[in-house]
């Protein structure tokens, strides 16, 4: 019966040639490494948030009124609904770790430099898409953690001159967080965001097959030296993509797994203090009241500089200068060990968000 239907499927879109020409002889370079993964696991992880996510959208109630009723009832009525929910939410924390961890493998072995300019800009906003999935979903609980920290993260464009006040409301549906304001985060969350990344991804992928897999600038055997003057699909000699870096990936994917069923089974409440199960309250504001982890660091920037408007302004370069970095950056060497002032400036930028972050939490 199988082999029937095989053989169906064979005659109409040739599967066996798609297979060893996609996957078999398909070369990558012989000394890639498993930080080349990284995106791959960032992939099934989005994947593993649309399933969760969806079967969670069945029982969740996106109104004021019922909405923390109903993650309630998800998580203690709803047959496994408590792991779908933990997945999600664990998830959601997670896979902000893989593309942070993703975005300095490519920052540290170059892979955005010419001709992938587009390929690192197309990576940077669907970082900035998941910023915002992680942003719209918080809410969604509405709970007191929720509440309160969506409150600060919308406050922040205010600091704005003559459009801030506009683009917070917007945001809000109003001067404040209400019902108007969840029901734009949802409709942001499940409708606006998924096809946006999607199309993201399916352009960030389409460059990296259409141009190759960059190289690793270290090692003896780095394949990538002939100067880029024209279109040309980057060639190698090293292993099959399958079933070598294939099995490196699912390696990888299994890790992912691993750590995300530890958190869930050991420390469940690791990205989420108590008041994450305290309905919102409007008129009590929480003792410590804070945004999500990956916001802590451009939060506690504020509180440091005094004009709002200038820490604002900072981060905005900042972000631009990301985006923009493969422009910028335009030396031809690609070993970050061999440029010790760039190496220097990275490591300086990791360590201050590490320290902002922990500043921002304590």
């Amino acid at each position: 019966m199988w082999k029937r239907i095989r053989d169906w499927i064979e005659v109409r879109i040739g599967l066996d040639e798609l297979v060893r020409t996609q996957l078999r002889d398909y070369r990558v370079p012989e000394n890639i490494n498993i930080f080349y993964t990284l995106g791959f696991v960032a992939m099934v992880a989005y994947m593993i948030q649309a399933v969760t996510g969806f079967f969670l959208l069945v029982y969740y109630v996106p109104h004021s009124e019922h909405a923390f009723r109903s993650i309630q009832d998800i998580m203690t009525r709803v047959p496994y609904g408590w792991l779908f929910r933990q997945m999600h939410v664990m998830g959601g924390n997670l896979i902000v770790i893989v593309l942070i961890l993703h975005l300095f493998s490519v920052l540290f072995t170059g892979s955005y430099k010419k001709p992938r300019e587009l390929t690192w800009t197309s990576g940077g906003l669907m970082l900035a898409t998941v910023f915002l999935f992680c942003l719209s979903g918080f809410l969604l609980p509405w709970s007191q953690l929720s509440y309160w920290s969506t409150t600060i993260v919308t406050t922040m464009p205010a600091a704005f001159p003559y459009v801030g006040d506009f683009v917070a409301n917007v945001l809000r549906g109003g001067d404040h967080i209400s019902g108007s304001t969840l029901n734009r985060f949802f409709a942001l969350h499940v409708a606006l965001l998924p096809p946006i990344l999607v199309t993201l991804l399916a352009f960030h992928l389409f460059l990296i097959r259409r141009i190759g897999i960059s190289s690793p600038p270290f090692g003896e055997t780095v394949e990538e030296n002939s100067p880029w003057v024209g279109y040309k699909h980057e060639q190698y000699h090293g292993q099959p993509f399958y079933p070598g870096f294939f099995l490196k990936e699912i390696f990888m994917v299994m890790i992912y797994l691993a750590v995300m069923f530890f958190f869930i089974t050991f420390t469940p409440t690791f990205f989420a203090s108590g008041d994450a199960n305290i309905q919102a309250d409007t008129l009590r504001t929480p003792v410590h009241s804070r945004p999500e982890w990956y916001f802590l660091a451009p939060y506690q920037m504020l509180k440091l500089i005094p004009n709002k408007f200038f820490g604002i302004g900072v981060q905005v370069i900042f972000v631009l200068l990301f985006l923009l970095w493969p422009f910028i950056d335009t030396k031809a060497e690609k070993n970050v060990l061999k440029r010790p002032f760039l190496l220097s400036v990275i490591l300086c930028c990791m360590v201050l968000w590490v320290v902002l972050t922990i500043w921002g939490a304590y």
